[in-house]
């Protein structure tokens, strides 16, 4: 009988020792289930808070990028304007200049002509009264009668001159306003050029603005609606974490009582025990 009773105790401590063994099993199982989710997540927090980092990053240098840009461009048409204003006071001084030498040299070959023959015709005079003294009365009549038939040619030919030159400065006069016309027909055209491109710069400028202005509210109504989620996600995290404290509690609560349950259990039955062998020895 003390045997039966000794091997019915061994049977059921076994069997109490190997359902404490699932239980502690079970515990630790769910334990290490719990450290792992919540590793998991901090794992995933800090991956989505490097991730949002680097966009923010890029984000940061494409716009620093494109202003960069876009003062190189304003700054090097600045520049190309500046070398064509550069040129075309150049070639207006280099015209001028060309002009004006022009004249000094056309009235220069001019006054050498005319000296000359105004030379000539002094020399021509002299010579004339120098033969006018030497000969006689008899031939005075005859050198007047040269005197002023040349007298008359110089007159005439001092018209000519006069005209030709009143006719060379009247043409260089014409071609002058000629050309002048011409390159003031030409900066208008240009200067009507510069204008429409400068207003089509500016409707691209202001395109350009708009479309950064529409990504910049883009991105960030894109930043919101993915901060909703995250606070949403982080809700549920937290309310599946208060779940999984409570029911770990739940099970520590109900491992407490089936604890406390064997324990009273193994009492009573080590009271029974004692109880048979009281009653054993009385008989024997």
């Amino acid at each position: 009988r003390c045997f039966y009773n000794q091997k019915i105790l061994q049977k059921t401590f076994g069997e109490w020792r190997d359902w404490w063994t699932v239980c502690r099993e079970r515990k630790l199982s769910l334990r290490a289930d719990s450290h792992y989710r919540h590793l998991l997540h901090n794992l995933i927090f800090k991956a989505w808070r490097a991730y949002v980092c680097q966009q923010q990053g890029k984000r940061n240098k494409y716009y620093v990028a494109e202003s960069h840009a876009k003062k190189q461009k304003l700054l090097r048409t600045w520049q190309h304007w500046l070398v064509y204003v550069d040129v075309q006071r150049t070639k207006h001084g280099m015209q001028s200049v060309a002009l004006a030498c022009r004249e000094r040299s056309c009235l220069r070959i001019s006054w050498a002509v005319w000296r000359r023959r105004h030379y000539q015709n002094c020399t021509g005079h002299k010579m004339n009264i120098l033969a006018l003294q030497h000969w006689a009365q008899s031939l005075q009549f005859r050198a007047w009668l040269q005197w002023r038939e040349l007298y008359l040619y110089s007159q005439n030919d001092k018209q000519k001159e006069s005209r030709a030159i009143t006719h060379h400065q009247h043409w260089e006069l014409k071609r002058c306003m000629e050309a002048w016309l011409g390159y003031l027909n030409l900066h208008r055209a240009k200067k009507l050029q510069n204008e429409l491109a400068q207003e089509h710069h500016q409707s691209r400028i202001v395109q350009q603005c708009f479309s950064d202005w529409r990504l910049s509210w883009e991105c960030r109504r894109r930043m919101h609606a993915h901060r909703k989620d995250i606070e949403k996600l982080a809700a549920r995290i937290a309310l599946w974490r208060v779940f999984a404290h409570w029911k770990h509690y739940v099970l520590c609560v109900e491992e407490t009582q089936q604890r406390e349950l064997a324990e009273k259990h193994y009492k009573h039955h080590l009271l029974v025990r004692a109880l048979l062998c009281i009653r054993w020895k009385r008989l024997w």
